[in-house]
């Protein structure tokens, strides 16, 4: 029997997850997303979500 490795990648972070990945709290990136440093998506009224590749391009440009 052949053992199948699996390795999740996620595309999309929740505000919780960005701000844990950045060492900084929730409410400054809601502040970053407003004043337009950081792209996010509101896929429901109480959901908004941060595609990977924006999170990388924000570190990277800090």
């Amino acid at each position: 029997m052949t053992s199948l490795q699996y390795t999740e990648t996620k595309y999309m972070f929740t505000i919780q997850e960005t701000a844990k990945m950045l060492g900084v709290s929730s409410h400054r990136v809601y502040k970053l997303i407003g004043s337009g440093e950081l792209a996010a998506i509101k896929v429901s009224p109480r959901k908004t979500v941060i595609k990977a590749e924006e999170i990388e391009r924000y570190i990277n440009r800090k």
